[in-house]
């Protein structure tokens, strides 16, 4: 049974990614108001109220889901990854939300460390900096209590319900595609290429290409490419997975069945129905 939370309650101040989302996964699912000040004894003791990133407590059967007293070694965690634990959500975001892992990172670890695991540069933590993000936050710290009806309170509350939705379908998309995939094994001069495909179906999935990444996620595959229906068009997608340093779509761009292919070649898309041709055209990107 749902907790009846009547409040939602963070700390004053400056906000972060974590604390933020994880005040938006609350809105989403109990549509409490959200208030931004320091926990009282009284708060952090009342299970209707959730304290977030505040408090000095993991306790989620009182809603206190703060980390900061954790231990140094403890492993990279924030706000949200604690609300996410609660409501069993946790394990399926580390897989298919590839922006957590760094959230956590930066929010328990700093900017430096975070990009040191990442193994990119300091700067790039800076370069990767959304103006999106910081309107929002900027606008969140400035309040002392936002409501249902409020555009901030409704903004928030879309982004919880999005990550809630999407974590609620992510298993439906793997077993959609599970039952309808294959597997091709493709031989192209000095390698074999392993590709994920995803036949047309009525009706289509709402997002093809995120349905068969999260199959590959999840299985752990390490496909050269997907191919998968357009959405848009009576054709399929050919993507690289994970830039593919030897693919490149644009090679095939000038084909008769090829209707798009990015500058970049890491995407295309054809008119081409025959899973014959489709594994042609992966090979034609093939360098």
């Amino acid at each position: 049974m749902a907790e009846a939370l009547h409040t939602i309650l963070t700390h004053p101040g400056g906000a972060h990614k974590d604390d933020l989302l994880g005040v938006a996964v609350l809105a989403a699912k109990h549509g409490a108001p959200i208030v931004r000040r320091e926990p009282t004894p009284e708060d952090l003791a009342d299970p209707g109220v959730a304290v977030v990133d505040v408090g000095g407590a993991h306790e989620p059967a009182r809603m206190n889901f703060d980390h900061h007293h954790f231990p140094r070694e403890h492993p990279p965690t924030c706000a949200l990854s604690l609300v996410l634990q609660h409501y069993d959500l946790y394990d399926d975001a580390k897989i298919f939300c590839e922006w957590l892992e760094p959230a956590e990172w930066f929010d328990s670890r700093g900017p430096t460390k975070t990009a040191a695991h990442l193994g990119v540069p300091r700067r790039a933590v800076g370069q990767l900096f959304s103006p999106i993000d910081g309107t929002v936050l900027r606008r969140f710290a400035a309040t002392t209590a936002l409501g249902p009806g409020e555009p901030l309170y409704e903004v928030l509350r879309f982004v919880g319900q999005d990550l809630l939705d999407y974590l609620a379908t992510v298993r439906e998309r793997i077993a959609f595609t599970e039952q309808r995939a294959a597997r091709w094994s493709l031989e192209a001069p000095g390698a074999s290429l392993e590709v994920v495909f995803l036949p047309r179906s009525e009706p289509l999935p709402a997002e093809p290409s995120a349905t068969v990444a999260a199959y590959v996620r999840a299985r752990g595959l390490t496909p050269v490419a997907t191919v998968y229906p357009d959405r848009r068009g009576p054709g399929y997608g050919i993507a690289r997975w994970e830039d593919h340093p030897r693919l490149d779509f644009q090679r095939v761009a000038k084909e008769p069945d090829v209707s798009f292919a990015h500058a970049s070649g890491f995407v295309c898309k054809t008119t081409a129905l025959d899973p014959e041709r489709l594994q042609a055209l992966v090979l034609g990107g093939w360098a």
